[in-house]
C-alpha cells in the first residue's frame, strides 16, 4: 500500500460465513454490558448487523458527584437493565427463540456494576433457557472493528478508555499478547480529571460535554505550547503508559491560574491548558504506539493494521497523530465509529458472535460463573518489548 494509510470509520457490514452447531445456529446474540456507568444491550447477527440496541448512560448523574460512585452505579444498572434489554429486543423485532446465546460482560470493571449485569443475565438466561457467553470487556473493544471492516489477524490494537490504556497484538478471537499497559491512571480518567480541575462543567460552551470531549473541543482554540508539560517515561524503552505526572503538572498550572478565576467559573486560560495537556497526553500515546509498531515489524510482520478503540479513540487529534506514525510503516489505522468506541451492548453481542463462530461452546450450566473486576487482557509479553530495546523517536512538527 502506498501513500497515507487510511483512517477507516465508515459504517458497513462484515460478511461472515454462517456456521452450524449442535446447539442453535449462530444467527443472533443478545449482548449485555454493565462494566462501568453505561447500561447497554443489543442484538447482533452473524453478518455484523445491529438489529436493535439500547443504552442508558449514567454520566449526567455521576457528573454532579465528581466521579462514579460504585454503589449508585450498580443500583442504577439493576434498575435499568430490564428496560434496556426489552428495548433492544423490541427494536430488533427478534423473538427470544431466535436468540442463540446471551453474551455478558464479566470483567474487567467495577465489581458492583459487573455483579448487577451478570446477575441479570443469569436470571434472564434461566427464564429463557439460553446459554451464556462470558465476555472480556477489553477483548470486545478490540474486536468491534471487525464487525464493520474486514480486518485479518494478526493486528495491533491500542485500547484507550476511562478505565484502561494498553497496547496488544490480537492473534485470534481468543488470543492476545499484551505489550504494555498503564502504570497508574488510564488516559480517559486523566482527561476527565483534568476537565474537572479546569471546572469545564461551568463553561458556557462545553459544560454539557463529558470530560474528554470538552478538553478536545477547548484545545482547538488553545495554544498547545502555552504551558510546558513533562515528557513521560522518556528513558524507558517499553510500551507502558503513565498519566499521573501529566495530571499533577496540570494541577500545578491550575493553582497558579486560579488566582485570576472565581470558584464558579472555568479556570483562566483553560483553552491553553487543555491544548497543552492534550498535546502531551497524545504524544505519550503515540510514542508508545510507535514502539509497538516497530516491535510488530520484527515479530509479527503480517500485522499491518492498527485498531484504535475505547472512548478516547473518538479524539480526532489522537487519530490524526497516530495516522502520521502509521504512514511511515504502511499501517492502516482503523477506528470504530464514535458510538461504538464508548461502552455499549453492540460490542458485547458481536464478541459473543465471534466466539461462537470460532468454536466456543456457550455455557448452559453457569451457576459457578463469577465476575472478574481485575482481568488482564491476554498474555503479558512486556518483558520481551523491553529486551528488544527499541528506540522510538517522534519527529517534532508544528501544531
Amino acid at each position: 500500500m502506498q501513500g497515507r494509510p487510511r483512517i477507516l470509520e465508515s459504517v458497513g457490514r462484515l460478511t461472515a460465513t454462517r456456521l452450524l452447531y449442535a446447539t442453535p445456529r449462530v444467527t443472533r446474540v443478545l449482548g449485555i454490558e454493565s462494566s462501568c456507568d453505561d447500561t447497554g444491550a443489543a442484538v447482533v447477527d452473524d453478518c455484523g448487523n445491529t438489529l436493535g440496541d439500547a443504552i442508558f448512560s449514567q454520566g449526567h448523574i455521576h457528573r454532579d458527584t465528581g466521579g462514579i460512585v460504585p454503589p449508585t452505579a450498580g443500583k442504577l444498572h439493576s434498575e435499568q437493565l430490564p428496560r434496556v434489554v426489552n428495548e433492544a429486543l423490541r427494536k430488533s423485532r427478534t423473538s427470544l427463540q431466535d436468540i442463540s446465546a446471551i453474551a455478558v460482560t464479566v470483567g474487567p470493571g467495577l465489581a458492583l456494576c459487573l455483579k448487577s449485569g451478570l446477575s441479570f443475565a443469569k436470571d434472564f438466561a434461566l427464564k429463557t433457557s439460553k446459554p451464556l457467553v462470558p465476555i472480556h470487556h477489553m477483548e470486545a473493544h478490540a474486536l468491534t472493528a471487525r464487525m464493520i471492516h474486514k480486518i485479518q489477524f494478526p493486528f495491533l490494537v491500542l485500547l484507550v478508555s476511562g478505565g484502561h490504556t494498553l497496547l496488544a497484538i490480537a492473534h485470534s478471537v481468543n488470543e492476545f499478547s499484551r505489550l504494555g499497559s498503564t502504570l497508574d491512571d488510564a488516559v480517559g480518567e486523566a482527561f476527565d480529571k483534568v476537565s474537572r480541575m479546569l471546572r469545564l462543567h461551568c463553561h458556557s460552551e462545553v459544560g454539557h460535554l463529558a470530560g474528554g470531549p470538552a478538553i478536545e473541543e477547548l484545545a482547538k482554540r488553545g495554544n498547545a505550547d502555552a504551558f510546558k508539560m513533562p515528557l513521560v517515561l522518556q528513558q524507558r524503552r517499553d510500551c507502558d503508559f503513565s498519566f499521573s505526572g501529566l495530571k499533577n503538572a496540570v494541577r500545578r498550572v491550575v493553582i497558579d491560574e486560579e488566582k485570576s478565576s472565581t470558584p464558579h467559573e472555568p479556570v483562566a486560560r483553560c483553552e491553553d491548558i487543555a491544548a497543552s495537556f492534550q498535546k502531551a497526553a497524545v504524544r505519550h500515546l503515540v510514542k508508545r504506539t510507535h514502539r509497538a509498531i516497530l516491535y510488530c515489524r520484527d515479530v509479527e510482520p503480517d500485522a499491518r493494521t492498527l485498531v484504535v478503540s475505547g472512548g478516547v479513540a473518538s479524539n480526532s487529534y489522537l487519530r490524526e497523530e497516530l495516522s502520521i506514525v502509521a504512514r511511515q510503516f504502511k499501517f492502516d489505522v482503523v477506528c470504530p465509529p464514535p458510538r461504538l468506541c464508548t461502552d455499549n451492548g453492540i460490542m458485547i453481542a458481536w464478541n459473543g458472535v465471534e466466539k461462537l463462530k470460532s468454536g466456543y461452546n456457550p455455557i448452559f450450566d453457569f451457576t459457578d460463573l463469577e465476575y472478574k473486576p481485575r482481568w488482564p487482557l491476554g498474555k503479558d509479553i512486556s518483558a520481551r518489548v523491553i529486551q528488544a530495546n527499541i528506540k522510538a523517536t517522534l519527529t517534532k512538527r508544528k501544531q
